[in-house]
């Protein structure tokens, strides 16, 4: 197994291209109307500090109320507990994706029921310019191997900042529980755009997103219950023991701890 991967790895790179160029194609977000990014920023400076701690229902209802403009609600499928508070509190507002072609089948099974169970919010599946097979061609095979940065900028970061155009902000799944990388991290913030970024859960623990999910009898992504606290690809996802940090089977073979989403 060892010398396959290392095969695998060490592949006469020659004949494809360098995977620090993604695909020619749209990379990068719009920019926001200049008098909304003031806005926005003024949003932060004043709100920011208020809604550290505040609860999810608060932090949802701040952004319907204050957002100037339509929001994004950005789903992992890990666990559906942001669409079930959209559907409370954002009434409209869109569901985005990032479908990579690399999810675990249980993922898109999620996905396929999210659409059913919330057809109020339309449920936008962003892919990437190159599909799967595309990519293995370009850049050669298992590129998440040899360059997981590579494959997750071209997969996950680009997709998402093309398809954040229409929207003056997103709403994140993000728990300062999840890991030190994200202990943290803000419950109102700007991205690198100007564009609001907002994340209620930020105060959750594990224990109590799965008590929401039970008392209020939501979609289960099965493989939360079998040791996968933290759900991205499938290549790129292991099982992690009881009382391990939840990330430390995403890229486990590789020393990184993000996808590049929140850095």
């Amino acid at each position: 197994m060892e010398n396959e991967m290392n095969n695998m790895l060490h592949l006469n790179t020659a004949s494809f291209r360098d995977p620090e160029a993604s695909p020619e194609g749209p990379k990068t977000t719009e920019p926001l109307d200049p008098d909304i990014a003031k806005r926005n920023a003024e949003l932060v400076e004043r709100f920011g500090t208020l809604l550290f701690s505040a609860s999810a229902q608060e932090i949802l209802a701040w952004a319907h109320e204050h957002a100037p403009g339509p929001l994004a609600v950005t789903l992992s499928m890990e666990n559906t507990v942001l669409a079930e508070l959209a559907k409370r509190y954002l009434p409209g507002a869109d569901f985005l994706f990032l479908d990579t072609e690399y999810h675990f089948p249980e993922t898109l099974e999620v996905a396929d029921a999210v659409e059913q169970r919330y057809p109020q919010h339309r449920l936008v599946r962003a892919k990437a310019q190159l599909s799967r097979a595309e990519q293995d061609e370009v850049y050669g095979p298992n590129l998440y191997l040899g360059n997981p940065g590579a494959c997750c900028r071209m997969r996950k970061v680009e997709p998402l900042a093309v398809h954040m155009s229409p929207y003056v902000g997103w709403i994140t799944g993000l728990r300062r529980a999840d890991g030190p990388t994200r202990a943290e991290a803000p419950a109102l913030s700007l991205d690198a755009t100007g564009r609001l970024k907002i994340s209620p859960l930020v105060t959750w623990t594990l224990e109590e997103t799965e008590a929401f999910e039970q008392d209020n009898d939501l979609i289960i992504h099965p493989l939360t219950r079998q040791g996968y606290p933290s759900i991205g690809c499938a290549t790129c996802t292991m099982p992690v023991a009881e009382g391990e940090d939840p990330r430390a089977g995403r890229w486990a073979f590789a020393a990184k701890t993000e996808c590049g989403l929140h850095e």
